[in-house]
């Protein structure tokens, strides 16, 4: 970042209504290149300002620099060698609460791992060591499907998930598979067209988990009928584990639809950005 005096970046930023559209667009150009760490000089500024031009230029810069590091830091998730769910999740959660620390998801992830751990033991059967996920997920801990508000955006965001005890099916099942891999599971994440579910895949056993449904355990001739049902031709994606890019990238798509459905045609397009970073790996 460019050094630049106290003075200097109030000097800059007291030109930010200034009624020149060259002025105000260079001035804007220059807070830009200091980068995100001038953010929190421009929201002190906010605070002691009382123009509401110069505040309201203020919030559409932070955003726009806060926006700018969330496209850097998942380019390099994107290409990071283990694409980490969690830390992915978090970077995808700043979009809406841009001050979320990744150590406090992290430390509330653990927290519900270790109440499943002490339930736990590892020489059960797969259906019993689910039976027991499932147990202190949904009875215990009561998280539980989002079925009033399905489409509101906070059902992408893991922290408003972890908050509210309710989610849709991709950050239910991404609790549950965080939690499995913790537990040195076989679990994975499957993408099924208008639903997201797990599966428990084994060299002995293959079977599904629908965490939507409070962790309710399914066939492979179960999807075929769901399929059959939704008049799709059944592919063999929709029976075998996805990678994590795929989780983020449906976690995107639904935030996308979120913001449609609310009218935010602004949010829309930012979330479609992010979507082609992902896609263009």
């Amino acid at each position: 970042m460019e050094e630049l005096t106290p003075a200097q970046l109030n000097a800059l930023v007291s030109l930010l209504d200034d009624p020149d559209l060259e002025v105000k667009n260079h001035v804007r150009g220059k807070i830009i290149s200091l980068g995100a760490e001038v953010i929190p000089f421009l929201e002190q500024k906010w605070e002691t300002s009382f123009n509401p031009e110069i505040q309201k230029e203020i919030e559409e810069l932070v955003h726009d620099l806060q926006f700018s590091l969330l496209k850097r830091r998942l380019i390099e998730w994107r290409d990071s060698e283990d694409r980490d769910l969690l830390t992915g999740l978090w970077i995808l959660n700043t979009y809406q609460y841009p001050d979320l620390d990744f150590e406090k998801l992290n430390a509330e992830m653990h927290q519900i791992y270790f109440e499943v751990w002490t339930s736990f033991k590892n020489d059960l059967q797969p259906y019993d060591q689910v039976r027991i996920i499932n147990n202190v997920l949904f009875n215990t801990l009561r998280f539980s499907a989002n079925t009033k508000n399905f489409h509101s955006p906070g059902n992408s965001m893991l922290s408003t998930v972890l908050d509210t005890k309710k989610g849709n099916p991709i950050t239910l099942c991404a609790i549950y598979l965080l939690v499995a891999k913790k537990l040195g599971l076989p679990i994975y994440g499957v993408n099924l067209p208008n639903l997201f579910i797990l599966t428990y895949k084994s060299a002995d056993i293959t079977f599904y988990i629908n965490a939507f449904n409070k962790g309710l355990v399914f066939s492979r001739q179960d999807i075929f009928n769901y399929l059959e049902h939704l008049k799709i031709t059944p592919k063999e994606e929709f029976f075998e584990p996805c990678a994590h890019l795929d989780i983020l990238l449906r976690s995107l798509r639904n935030l996308a639809h979120a913001f449609e459905k609310l009218g935010e045609a602004p949010k829309v397009e930012e979330i479609q950005e992010l979507i082609s970073i992902l896609e263009n790996q």
